[in-house]
């Protein structure tokens, strides 16, 4: 049985996005508390894949022993990849369990071009700083070139995850493209692959989702 779920926000989002506070009010109708660290904190402009994996470490630590799961959005499914990659083999009293991913960036860093648009990060990386629409703050917000760097040291396709991830995939996801995330998931028989009508938000098939999630954790 779950004793926690670590719910991971995504790129310029928040801890009060609309996803975490559903998953979190569902979540408590079952029993089982929900946990939604800021991944901007102490501060957006500064921000890396390295530091998040650090602050998930320090949530699943900081809990009472017992088998968690990591359920992350974009950005944020991308790091709850990775952590359950890295961090289980730390945490024996916190066993990473399961994962759920939504719209997960799992090509993130795998072309430049692909992740931002011809010629961002280029210029990104020459001007040392680029500015982002902070969806979380309703405000923009400029962010250090080294978090793209830092990402780069962190291949997705090369992260070793044992435990059994579901993942669920908009079809018209303009931010997450579908078909990068088909091919990942070829080749990974540990893998529950959902794929919807909907786009990079999902919230179309929010209820949708919570009943696939609730008979997967076995809540």
């Amino acid at each position: 049985m779950i004793s926690r779920v670590i719910y991971l926000h995504g790129f310029a989002s928040s801890a009060q996005s609309t996803k975490a506070r559903f998953f979190g009010e569902k979540f408590a109708d079952v029993g089982i508390p929900l946990v939604a660290p800021d991944l901007n904190a102490p501060d957006f402009g500064t921000l890396t894949v390295t530091r998040m994996l650090g602050e998930v470490g320090s949530v699943i630590a900081q809990g009472p022993p017992g088998p968690v799961a990591l359920m992350g959005s974009s950005l944020g499914a991308f790091v709850a990849w990775h952590a359950a990659a890295r961090l289980g083999p730390v945490l024996p009293q916190h066993p990473i369990a399961k994962l759920v991913l939504l719209a997960p960036a799992v090509t993130f860093g795998r072309n430049r071009q692909q992740d931002f648009g011809r010629g961002v990060v280029d210029e990104w990386e020459r001007a040392g700083t680029r500015e982002f629409f902070h969806y979380g703050e309703n405000a923009p917000r400029q962010l250090h070139y080294e978090f793209y760097r830092d990402a780069l040291a962190y291949p997705a396709a090369h992260a070793q995850v044992q435990v059994p991830p579901l993942i669920f995939q908009g079809m018209q996801d303009d931010v997450v493209k579908p078909q990068g995330v088909i091919e990942f998931c070829q080749g990974r028989p540990n893998v529950s692959l959902r794929l919807m009508r909907d786009g990079h938000q999902l919230l179309v098939h929010l209820e949708e989702m919570w009943r696939e999630t609730r008979i997967f954790l076995g809540c």
